[in-house]
C-alpha cells in the first residue's frame, strides 16, 4: 500500500503569509498522474531510475534525450509533454560540483519553477546516492524556495482561479520518506519558511510595512516558539538609553522609529547578535534620491529581515544555539522635523556623529545596534547585515555580499558558512587609513565622505567604530538582497539573502578572540 508522508506545514503556530506555495510531502511509492521530475546524472540513470514510467514512455524519454542531446548538467532541463500518464515529464540535470546541499535545493527550485503552472500534483524523485533523506529535505527546501510568489496584491488569475490553500502538492519521492520528513521538520522546513517570511517583509510596499508594522509581524511570526523573547524599544525608551543616531533618522517620518530585539536561548554561554539594518523606506531625508528607482527603496529593510528570518529558522526548528537579532527599524523621510546635513548628534555609547549626508543613514541606525548589542549582551560575536552601499554591488555584482572584519577568525567561518549555504561572500579590505578620511571637524566621526571613495568600506569603518572588544563583521548585502533574474532557488524579486547563510554560521559558530586578545 502507498505510503504517503504528508507534513503539516504550517501548524497553530502557523505565519500569516502573501506568498503562494506547494504543500511539501514525501513518499516511498511512485503516483501515477500529474507532473513527474525525474533529476538524472546520465543515460544510465533513467535505466536505473526510471521504474514508474511504463516501458514505452521510459523509450520515448531515452529518445528525446538523445535527440536534444542532453548534457545532464546541472540545472540544464528538459520538458516532455503527451508521454504516458503524465501530464509533464521534466528531466532536470544533476551533475556539476558546489556543495551537494545547494545542488538538491536547486533541483527542487527547477523542478518547483518549472512546473508552476500544473493544476494537479508534482512528484519529484530523489536522486540516488546524495545524502539519503537529508537529500530529500533538501530538495524541499528548494522547491519551497524556487516555487515563491507573493500574491498578496493581485487580482484573481481568470486562468488560474485557485484560492490559497488550495495548491497541489508537491511529493518527493524516496524509499525513506518516514525519515526524510523527520529531517524536514528538523530544520528545512523552518529555513524555508524563515526565507519566504523574510521576502514577504521586503516586497510588502512601504505604507503597509513600517517600523511599527515590522514588529507586528515579527510578534505573529514568533507567536508559540518556546524560549524566545522579543522586545520593542519606541522613542521614549531610545531617547532615554541615548540612541540619537538611529531616532535623528526617523525625525523625518510621521511614523516612529523601533529597536527591535529578539532573543532565542537554545544553549548557554555569549550569545551571537545579529543586528540588521531596517529602513523601511529611504527617500534620502533631506540628501534627497531621485526619483527613478526609489519606489524600490521599500526594501531598503533587507538586512533586518535577514537576521530576524535567521532567528525564526534557528528557534523555530531548537537549534541548540545562544542568538539575537537586533533590527534597527526607521523610516527615512525629509520632513519638516528632518535631520539636515551639518548636524551632529551622540549615539548610544558616547560617540559624535557629524552628519553630511543622510542617505548615508543606515550606518546611523546601526551605530546605535551594534552599541545596544556590546553593552547590553556582552556577545561572542556581532555581525550586522545591510543594504548598505551602491559600491558593494559595483565591485562584487549580484554574485557576492560584500564581508568585511577585522578579525580573521570570525571571517573564516562566515566565508565557510556562505560556501554551504549558497549564499556567497567575499571580503574586503578595511584599510586603517579609513579612520583618518571619517575625520570631523567638529564631532568624532562624519557618516560619510564626500567626493566618493572606498564607499562600502568606509561605511563598513563606520559601523566597526561603534563596537569596542567584540569580534565584528559586516555584511554588505545591497547587490545581492534583490534579482532581477531568478534563479533556482530565487525567483526574479526579493531573495531573502543572507537567512540560509546565518542560520549555519551561527550552528556551526565556534569562539573567536576579542578584539584586545588579537
Amino acid at each position: 500500500m502507498r505510503r504517503l508522508i504528508a507534513l503539516a506545514f504550517l501548524a497553530a503556530t502557523a505565519l500569516s503569509t502573501a506568498h503562494a506555495a506547494r504543500p511539501i510531502r514525501f513518499a516511498d511509492t511512485p503516483p501515477n498522474a500529474g507532473a513527474l521530475v525525474l533529476p538524472l546524472g546520465s543515460a544510465d540513470e533513467l535505466a536505473r531510475r526510471g521504474s514508474m514510467l511504463d516501458p514505452a514512455t521510459r523509450d520515448a524519454v531515452a529518445r528525446a534525450l538523445a535527440a536534444a542531446d542532453f548534457r545532464y548538467r546541472a540545472n540544464s532541463k528538459l520538458s516532455l509533454r503527451g508521454l504516458g500518464p503524465w501530464s509533464q515529464i521534466l528531466i532536470v540535470g544533476t551533475e556539476g560540483d558546489g556543495d551537494p546541499a545547494v545542488r538538491l535545493q536547486e533541483i527542487g527550485g527547477t523542478a518547483a519553477q518549472e512546473t508552476a503552472r500544473e493544476d494537479g500534483p508534482v512528484t519529484i524523485v530523489a536522486p540516488d546516492g546524495i545524502g539519503g533523506p537529508a537529500a530529500a529535505a533538501q530538495i524541499g527546501v528548494g522547491a519551497y524556495l524556487g516555487g515563491y510568489r507573493f500574491d498578496r496584491y493581485r487580482s484573481a488569475d481568470p486562468e488560474r482561479p485557485r484560492r490559497a490553500g488550495e495548491e497541489a502538492p508537491l511529493t518527493i519521492l524516496t524509499p525513506q520518506a518516514r525519515e526524510a520528513e523527520a529531517e524536514w521538520q528538523r530544520g528545512g522546513a523552518a529555513l524555508a519558511e524563515a526565507v519566504l517570511f523574510a521576502r514577504d517583509l521586503a516586497t510588502e510596499p512601504a505604507n503597509i510595512l513600517y517600523p511599527e508594522t515590522f514588529v507586528d509581524r515579527t510578534r505573529e511570526a514568533f507567536r508559540g516558539v518556546a524560549n524566545v523573547r522579543i522586545e520593542a524599544l519606541d522613542v521614549a525608551a531610545m531617547e532615554r538609553m541615548g540612541m540619537n543616531a538611529i531616532l535623528a533618522v526617523g525625525r523625518g517620518s510621521e511614523r516612529p522609529p523601533r529597536m527591535l530585539i529578539v532573543e532565542y536561548r537554545g544553549a548557554e554561554g555569549a550569545p551571537v547578535v545579529l543586528a540588521g539594518k531596517g529602513i523601511t523606506f529611504d527617500s534620502g531625508g533631506i540628501s534627497l534620491k531621485p526619483g527613478n528607482g526609489m519606489w524600490a527603496m521599500k526594501g531598503d529593510m533587507g538586512g533586518a529581515a535577514a537576521v530576524v528570518g535567521a532567528v525564526l529558522s534557528l528557534a523555530r526548528s531548537r537549534a541548540p544555539v545562544n542568538v539575537v537579532a537586533i533590527a534597527a527599524l526607521a523610516e527615512n523621510m525629509p520632513g519638516g522635523g528632518a535631520t539636515r546635513p551639518g548636524d551632529v548628534v551622540r549615539a548610544m555609547n558616547g560617540r559624535t556623529i557629524e552628519i553630511i549626508n543622510t542617505d548615508a543613514e543606515g550606518r546611523l541606525v546601526l551605530a546605535d545596534a551594534v552599541a545596544l548589542a556590546e553593552q547590553r549582551f556582552r556577545p561572542a560575536a556581532i555581525v550586522d547585515v545591510a543594504t548598505l552601499t551602491g559600491a558593494v554591488s559595483t565591485a562584487l555584482g549580484d554574485e557576492y555580499a560584500g564581508l568585511f572584519s577585522r578579525s580573521d577568525a570570525l571571517a573564516d567561518q562566515l566565508i565557510a558558512a556562505g560556501r554551504t549555504s549558497g549564499e556567497p561572500l567575499w571580503r574586503l579590505p578595511l584599510h586603517d587609513n579609513y579612520a583618518e578620511d571619517m575625520e570631523s571637524r567638529v564631532a568624532d566621526i562624519q557618516n560619510v565622505v564626500e567626493g566618493g571613495g572606498p564607499g562600502a568600506g568606509l561605511g563598513a569603518h563606520f559601523i566597526g567604530s561603534f563596537v569596542d572588544r567584540t569580534p565584528w563583521a559586516h555584511l554588505d548585502i545591497a547587490g545581492v538582497d534583490v534579482r532581477n533574474s531568478g534563479t533556482p532557488i530565487v525567483p526574479e524579486g526579493m531573495a531573502g539573502f543572507g537567512i540560509r547563510l546565518l542560520d549555519r554560521f551561527v550552528r556551526d559558530f565556534r569562539a573567536v578572540p576579542s578584539a584586545g586578545d588579537r
